[in-house]
């Protein structure tokens, strides 16, 4: 099957979409609860039990960029692009541990973003503003790129007319009117909708992800036939060396800060603190390694992949031309599957888009509400004005993100993430440690941030964005090293040396030991 478009493709495919549409304006009337309150609407009123807290989490972060980049550095890199898999499942012990210390909290002031908490421990707008500014620019290549795991599939679907809108020139027509109605749903149900979506999402993958590693491998051999198919260097970490540790220490590095880094992101926080108990989190953490089960086997299509030789196929020339190894899941699905289940696949990869971008921009709403509009535009908002405000602010988000991939290349937004991630990292000694300790002072946590930020960011730019692994040098000896724990590791010293300078007492602490269990 080539680029060109199928009917029944194209019927299942819209057919799933128009299901998840529905779902996301009848989700208003789901729990039905005061959506003029930014309680309600972008928390979901804090009523999310144990199955749909772990849809929603699950659904927020395994995105369509996780089903077609993690099998695509598979296929490009091999063995390196499994480091998602130790990261995911080494990270809910963190989660049992502290986030219910956060939604304790969170539960007992009202708070709605974790700048919320950070204000009210510390007392200070301005660390609250920095956290919440780290949040919302971090997260919104993330968004970015949830519109480039859509575009692949449209692309692939043959779906790819384009509109000329004055001003913009030739924009893809089904992305536009993908998040246009994205945008309409998520402004009428809030949190609701992509929470009751979630579920149809995380079992179009589920179905997918296990024909996958049942009918493919029997197509093409068997996974022995697979694993031979692969170059020999890309079904291992190339080994130590006398003058480095080798890509060893640099993957375990990454998985390290990336676990650090995954649910400080506000769409986490947010997916968190919609639950309606503690209990509820810590249930979700021993539950939710389900997902990286999942992810394994997703990274396993970059192999079959790699079996099925869509790189040498000519029908497939233009995909691999337009979006690099982007383009191998898309392509091993439509070579392998049958017409409707390309569908049914390629439904899982744009619903799985659709998900986790209305979350990411409900929680960047709440952040510009809480910690940016009120805390310094207007300050005597009322509730209804904070809910109307995060309401506007999620569409404006939205398609900010739009505008971003359609104007720029998707490059700018993977090296922009690759950013966020280390960016994001830098909140943790102001959000995680003082959910334990207010030890460090307001303006030692600021000036670390300040630091992290920019020892984070000069390392990347020194790699020319094309690597956020930074090799360090000691005694003769190179450590590849994920930037984000050596920003980090800069930012807790700075942190420290200031708090112990200026003898900096913090501000009212507005929280009591007993808010947090």
């Amino acid at each position: 099957m080539s680029m060109e478009p199928n009917a029944v493709t194209l019927t299942v495919f819209l057919g799933l979409f128009a299901l998840v549409t529905g779902l996301g304006f009848v989700a208003s009337r789901w729990r039905a609860g005061d959506l003029s309150s930014l309680d309600e609407w972008g928390l979901g009123g804090r009523r999310f039990g144990t199955w749909v807290t772990w849809f929603l989490l699950g659904g927020d972060l395994y995105t369509a960029y996780t089903f077609i980049a993690v099998p695509a550095l598979v296929f490009g890199a091999g063995a390196p692009g499994f480091f998602a898999v130790p990261y995911t499942i080494l990270m809910f012990p963190l989660l049992f541990l502290a986030f219910p210390r956060l939604w304790s909290v969170s539960h007992r002031h009202g708070y709605v973003t974790a700048a919320d908490f950070v204000r009210g421990r510390f007392g200070s707008r301005s660390l609250s503003l920095a956290v919440a500014a780290t949040g919302i620019v971090a997260t919104m290549p993330y968004i970015a790129l949830q519109l480039v795991g859509m575009q692949v599939v449209l692309a692939a679907m043959g779906a790819n007319f384009t509109w000329n809108i004055p001003g913009f020139g030739a924009v893809d027509a089904p992305l536009l009117i993908a998040f246009t109605v994205l945008a309409f749903y998520t402004y009428s149900s809030g949190l609701r909708a992509p929470a009751l979506i979630a579920v149809v999402k995380d079992l179009l993958v589920y179905i997918t992800v296990f024909a996958a590693i049942i009918y493919i491998p029997a197509k093409l051999g068997g996974y022995g036939a697979i694993f031979d198919a692969a170059p020999p260097q890309n079904l291992t970490l190339a080994p130590a060396t006398p003058t480095s540790l080798g890509p060893q220490f640099g993957y375990a590095t990454l998985a390290l800060g990336s676990l650090l880094a995954l649910f400080i992101y506000p769409h986490a926080v947010t997916g968190i603190l919609s639950s309606s108990s503690r209990n509820v989190i810590r249930r979700n953490a021993m539950i939710l390694p389900g997902y990286s089960l999942a992810l394994a086997l997703i990274a396993m299509l970059g192999y079959m992949a790699i079996a099925a030789g869509v790189r040498t196929d000519p029908a497939y020339a233009e995909g691999f031309a337009a979006f690099g190894n982007n383009f191998a899941v898309p392509a091993l699905f439509l070579k392998m599957f049958p017409d409707w289940f390309v569908g049914v696949a390629f439904a899982a990869i744009a619903i799985g888009a659709l998900v986790p971008a209305a979350i990411m921009s409900i929680a960047c709403a709440n952040l510009f509400t809480r910690n940016i509009y009120k805390d310094w535009m207007k300050p005597d908002c009322t509730p209804q004005q904070e809910a109307s405000v995060a309401k506007i602010v999620s569409i404006v988000v939205k398609f900010g993100a739009l505008l971003f991939v359609l104007e720029l290349k998707s490059t700018y937004a993977i090296q922009l993430q690759l950013l966020g991630g280390i960016w994001m990292i830098q909140t943790l000694p102001a959000v995680i440690i003082a959910l334990y300790t207010r030890w460090f002072s307001p303006i030692g946590l600021l000036a670390g941030w300040a630091a992290g930020m920019i020892a984070g960011t000069v390392m990347v730019w020194q790699l020319a964005l094309r690597t956020s692994t930074y090799p360090l040098e000691i005694g003769g000896l190179t450590f590849p090293t994920y930037a984000a724990l050596l920003a980090l590791a800069v930012n807790i010293a700075v942190a420290a040396l200031v708090t112990l300078l200026l003898k900096e007492k913090t501000k009212v602490d507005e929280t009591v030991p007993g808010d947090y269990t």
